[in-house]
């Protein structure tokens, strides 16, 4: 082992614990004040023989909250400016910065793709996973969103809710235990086939569910190669079911809905709270649009309109193919009317959503919360029943009626999560695993997580500055061979050779996102290849014009160099193959994997590293260490970029030039990585490691991967 290698293993076993030292960074005295939510628990621990562990220094709070919240670790300007403020007003201006981030969105628009099990591919998913973004986006309210999904009926893609149904085909029984499960925590789908084994649902409890969604069905239009769903006059659900008893007794299944609300004559504390908010927020929207009305600029504006569709000239239409067409466009927009909501699923909706449903305010909350804390009041979090008791029930009851209470508002729940003490609790380290299992379970010191693979990629990106080029035009020349079949003929082998020729020596575009498109990342590595979606391109694509209309005449040479791009062989035609050398400028710039189509393909980062399928009810993320897992971010092209050193970055000129300095370069390279100043040992070991290297350089790049290898750059402080 040389000098360099074992410098490196040293290394990265000193740095194995994900816990970062305590150096000279002081905890906020605001979090000295116990929170209501901390109140309730420490009333609830009152049994518990076991001291809290500590408050989180400052910078491993940063870098906890910014993980939580935006999905990457902070930049070193942000790590800056947080340290600007004062030490009173840090934690709580992070809080609202990072709230208040575009980021934001991003982060958890994950967090409700995993819950609502969204995939790109699936009908309508991409419209559908722009839809929970820009709800996210726009902070709507969660029992708005529901509703919203489980009302909606319409075209896939240009009814962007309707992905939610058409996700399981539309089929009943699938959607009565999806809604539970997803909406409610409970597994009622147990149920389906028999009565719960090992709960109160019966088979009629599931039926009786199942039955809202009995009119609703998916159809396939030929014409428009559209899919949508609408309702009919007769349900496919029956009751009793298929082969109890004889059949002339099945008859239609009454909808029933088997959760009881909560009684009481006199309205909680918390639906008083809500009914007065609502009422202040609707009379502000009327405030604000009676002020819009009379505004003159407005109506000017609105007269221009008219006045253009009036003089606007109608196309010529000689052929009168154009007529044609648009009288079944007409067909099409008239038959909308099929695309009407379910007056059952309304009612569902309702009966979900009321504010009396504890399970829908208990099932939201508690899934934030293990998000957050690593583990669910009640735990697993899609578990709510009698053989599974949440552990603090006081408090999961606080966090609900404040969840209502403020307008069934996720910032306003996430806030009231990670101001408390409960979140900003160290890890526990060195104590036996029953003894560390009662601490977490009663969140007196906070469970280990690691990143979420989108987060981990992205503070990867983020720790290697990729998100922008590093390297100077030029520095990078790197030459690939690629393989194109053309055709024998002279001609055609001379137009293919000057095409090909005219891809060497070009720079390697920046990616851009495409509307409506995925967009590829820089990179030749396919297990890290990211394809971005521009969401709002995506709800903009609302043409509801079958293709036919867009069609248009292509020449013989178009319909030829079609078939060439395709590679697709012609009877009678020979080809060649040919492989041509192209040089480009390898300078990646990496985008951000929280926009990526989703789920990724099974042997990509996101998923070695425990992204869903999102197929079956109730999966979860697999955080398990795997040796795929080492293997790709020991060897993997991402990695690899954020290693290398660029001429670009702060740290090149602490490496060479007369301006280096090998102290604050490895000074540099623990804030950007791991949020924390290292200590006296910690920069004599990566001293000696970059002058182990050939070049201080590549020593400096051998630093970097051992700090982005170690188990305190993967888990969460």
């Amino acid at each position: 082992m040389t000098a360099r290698v074992a410098l490196g293993v040293a290394l990265l076993i000193s740095l194995g614990s994900f816990a970062p030292l305590a150096i000279n960074q002081a905890v906020s005295a605001e979090t000295a004040a116990l929170s209501p939510l901390d109140q309730l628990l420490a009333t609830e621990n009152a049994g518990v023989k076991a001291q809290a562990a500590p408050i989180v220094n400052d910078l491993a709070f940063l870098r906890r909250i910014t993980v939580d919240l935006i999905g990457r670790i902070p930049t070193a300007a942000e790590i800056d400016e947080f340290m600007a403020w004062s030490s009173s007003e840090r934690r709580t201006n992070a809080i609202d910065k990072l709230l208040a981030d575009g980021r934001f969105a991003d982060r958890w628009t994950v967090f409700y793709s995993d819950l609502l099990r969204l995939r790109t591919n699936a009908e309508g998913g991409q419209a559908f996973l722009a839809f929970v973004h820009k709800a996210v986006e726009a902070n709507m309210p969660y029992d708005e969103m529901v509703r919203n999904l489980l009302i909606a009926n319409g075209k896939a893609n240009y009814t962007p809710e309707v992905g939610f149904i058409l996700g399981d085909g539309a089929d009943p029984m699938a959607m009565a235990g999806v809604t539970s499960q997803t909406f409610m925590g409970i597994r009622i789908a147990c149920a389906q086939c028999h009565d719960h084994p090992f709960d109160v649902w019966t088979r009629e409890d599931f039926y009786g569910l199942a039955a809202y969604f009995g009119k609703t069905r998916r159809f396939e239009n030929d014409f428009t190669n559209t899919i949508y769903t609408t309702e009919t006059d007769a349900t496919t659900v029956l009751w009793p079911p298929e082969g109890v008893g004889k059949e002339a007794d099945r008859k239609p299944m009454t909808p029933k809905f088997p959760f009881k609300l909560a009684e009481g004559s006199a309205e909680p504390e918390y639906i008083v709270r809500l009914k007065e908010l609502r009422t202040a927020q609707e009379q502000r929207k009327l405030a604000a649009k009676d002020a819009k009305q009379n505004k003159v600029d407005d109506l000017l504006a609105e007269a221009d309109k008219a006045l253009e569709k009036i003089t606007t000239p109608k196309p010529v239409d000689a052929t009168g193919v154009l007529a044609e067409n648009q009288s079944e466009v007409d067909k099409l927009k008239l038959a909308q009317g099929r695309y009407r909501n379910s007056e059952m699923r309304t009612d569902l909706a309702k009966l979900v959503t009321d504010p009396r449903n504890r399970y829908f305010a208990k099932n939201h909350v508690n899934r934030v919360w293990a998000e957050l804390m690593g583990r669910g009041i009640v735990d697993p979090v899609d578990d709510f029943s009698q053989n599974n008791k949440p552990s603090h029930p006081k408090t999961l009851d606080y966090l609900a009626d404040e969840f209502v209470a403020g307008g069934y508002d996720l910032k306003n729940i996430v806030r009231i999560i990670v101001t408390s003490q409960a979140y900003q609790r160290e890890h526990l380290i060195k104590v036996d695993e029953a003894t560390r299992t009662t601490i977490e379970t009663a969140f007196l010191a906070t469970t280990p997580r690691r990143m979420i693979s989108e987060a981990l990629y992205d503070s990867i990106v983020v720790g290697g500055r990729l998100f922008d080029v590093k390297h100077e035009n030029g520095k990078n020349l790197t030459t690939a061979w690629r393989h194109q079949q053309v055709v024998k003929d002279k001609k055609s082998e001379e137009i293919a050779t000057s095409n090909l020729a005219s891809a060497v020596n070009v720079t390697k575009p920046a990616m851009a996102a495409k509307p409506a498109e995925a967009v590829p990342t820089s990179g030749a590595y396919s297990v890290e290849d990211a394809f971005e979606l521009d969401f709002n391109a995506v709800l903009a694509k609302k043409d509801d014009a079958p293709e036919v209309e867009q069609m248009k005449m292509m020449s013989k040479e178009e319909i030829e160099a079609q078939a060439m791009a395709k590679q697709i062989g012609r009877p009678g035609v020979e080809y060649i193959d040919k492989y041509v050398k192209v040089i480009f400028d390898d300078n990646p710039r990496f985008t951000t994997a929280l926009r990526m189509e989703t789920p990724a393909p099974p042997t990509h980062f996101l998923r070695v590293f425990g992204q869903s399928t999102r197929e079956a009810l109730g999966e979860f993320r697999d955080h398990s260490p795997t040796m795929r897992q080492a293997l790709l971010i020991m060897n993997g092209r991402l990695i690899h970029e954020a290693s290398r050193v660029g001429e670009l970055e702060p740290a090149y000129a602490l490496l060479v030039g007369k301006k280096k300095n090998y102290e604050s370069a490895v000074a540099l390279a623990y804030r950007d990585l791991l949020t924390r100043e290292a200590t006296a040992q910690e920069i004599k070991e990566g001293i000696q490691l970059i002058e182990a290297g050939d070049t201080p350089l590549s020593g400096y790049a051998d630093f970097r991967w051992v700090l982005l290898n170690c188990n305190e750059f993967r888990f969460i402080p």
